[in-house]
Formats: structure tokens, sequence, C-alpha cells
């Protein structure tokens, strides 16, 4: 066990810490933004391609924008894209389309296409986040500290591995959670899964999220220690359910227990 320190002060003793991926460990925003941009700009393609009508494509465009969370100065860091898995942004699209008078049917079918051919493209090809500053300092520390470290994210199993060995952090990792486990994040029973995969008690751990679901998963798991990072988008995140928030890696430290 170890003793976490935000600022130099303790804030509490786990065995593990479980992390988020997308904006938390990495810096993510660049890419969600030309991802965005890029699907939005394949789906406007499609509609056209398919000879639909819309009363204005300016609203269109504006609709889609709104649905990923595309703001003017960044990426909403509580939007769909930014938190929740592909295919609730699938779903996102395909009901933005029902709004035009769509059905169901050829609304996803629409949006399906949307995301096929974006992922042909520059920003749908697998991207590599850098990490976010003092991410790997930390995570030695509580290597040499013998803390028990994992992932748990709504990105897909291989984008997690490939994360993680790009940034050479898989020999760290003792495990990760993922959008292709059941059940899913934010659902609480995500955490006690991993929890169990770890051999560890909820609130034995912390966790770190830069998403409000992750903090509320989090707390409705019985997770020790509930950590807001603010640090990994333009916009800075609402986290009201943290027991902590943290800026930068660099305010969080750790120390062996005796």
């Amino acid at each position: 066990m170890a003793e976490l320190l935000l600022r130099g002060q303790p804030i509490g003793r786990v065995k593990g810490v479980l992390f988020d991926k997308d904006g938390t460990l990495s810096h993510s925003e660049p890419h969600l933004l030309r991802l965005a941009d890029e699907r939005i700009e394949q789906a406007l393609q499609t509609w056209r391609e398919q000879g639909r009508s819309v009363s204005s494509e300016a609203e269109l465009h504006q609709q889609l924008r709104n649905a990923f969370g595309r703001r003017e100065n960044g990426l909403d860091p509580a939007g769909t894209l930014a938190v929740a898995a592909r295919r609730d942004n699938l779903t996102s699209m395909a009901t933005v389309f029902c709004l035009q008078g769509c059905s169901w049917p050829e609304a996803c079918e629409i949006a399906s296409a949307s995301f096929d051919a974006s992922d042909q493209g520059p920003a749908g090809l697998s991207t590599i986040s850098a990490l976010l500053p003092g991410v790997d300092t930390l995570m030695k520390s509580l290597d040499r500290a013998a803390v028990t470290m994992a992932v748990i994210s709504n990105d897909t199993a291989d984008g997690i591995e490939q994360f993680l060995s790009h940034h050479d952090l898989h020999k760290r990792m003792n495990g990760f959670w993922s959008a292709d486990n059941t059940p899913p994040k934010p659902d609480p029973g995500a955490v006690h899964a991993l929890c169990e995969q770890l051999e560890l008690q909820a609130n034995d751990c912390a966790l770190v999220g830069d998403a409000e679901t992750d903090l509320t998963m989090a707390r409705s798991a019985g997770i020790g220690v509930v950590i807001g990072f603010r640090g990994g988008w333009a916009v800075t995140p609402q986290l009201p359910s943290a027991h902590h928030l943290v800026d930068r890696w660099a305010d969080l430290s750790v120390r062996p227990c005796a």
C-alpha cells in the first residue's frame, strides 16, 4: 500500500490506481477534433450523394457538430466524442438524421457509411496520442511503490494495447478494461470486474478520470479515492463528483507506506 499526495498533502492510501485514457493519460483532443470534422464532412457528402434534401445544410452541419460536442474553442470534454464509445457516437449521428426525416434504418446506414469512409481518411487512421506531461514520471513512482495500475477506457482493446505498447507502459500496467468488455464503463460493474481481475478491493483503489461519468461510476463502485483530472482539454471539464481535482500530473505524487 502507498500514500497518494496532492501538492505534497496526503489524500489517501491505495493498493491500486485505475486510469482513464483519453484526456487523462493521453493528449487526445487534437486527433479527436480532426476525427469529428472528417466524420461530419463525410456525413454531409453521403447525404448529398444520396440526393437527400435538407432545409439548411448549415443547420445540419451545426446539428452534427452539436452531436459530437464540437465547439469553436475545442471539444466539449463532456460531449459524446470525448466520453462515449464508438457505438454511442454512431447513435448520436443517426439521431441527427432522424431529425431530418430519415427512418432509423436509413439513419443508421448513413451514419455507418460516414464512419467507414472517415476511418479510411487521415484522421481515421490509427493515431497514437501523446502522453500528457508528467504521466510517465508518476507511473514510475507508482511502480516503485508497488502500486497496481490499470486502464479503464471506452476505447477498444486494440486501441488501448497500441497506446500502452507505443508509450512502453504495458510493462507497468497490470490490466485494462475496454469498450469490448462487458459491462463497459460507465457501469460501476466495469470497475468491480476490473478490480476482481486485479485481485483488489475497490475501496483500496484510486480512480483518475476527466469526465463526470468516470467519477460518478467510481463513487457508485465504492472507489476509495476519486480524482478528477482537468488538464487534458482546452475547455476545463466540470467534475463535481471528484474527491480531489488535479490540473497537472506533476501535482500528484506517491510515497510508500511503512
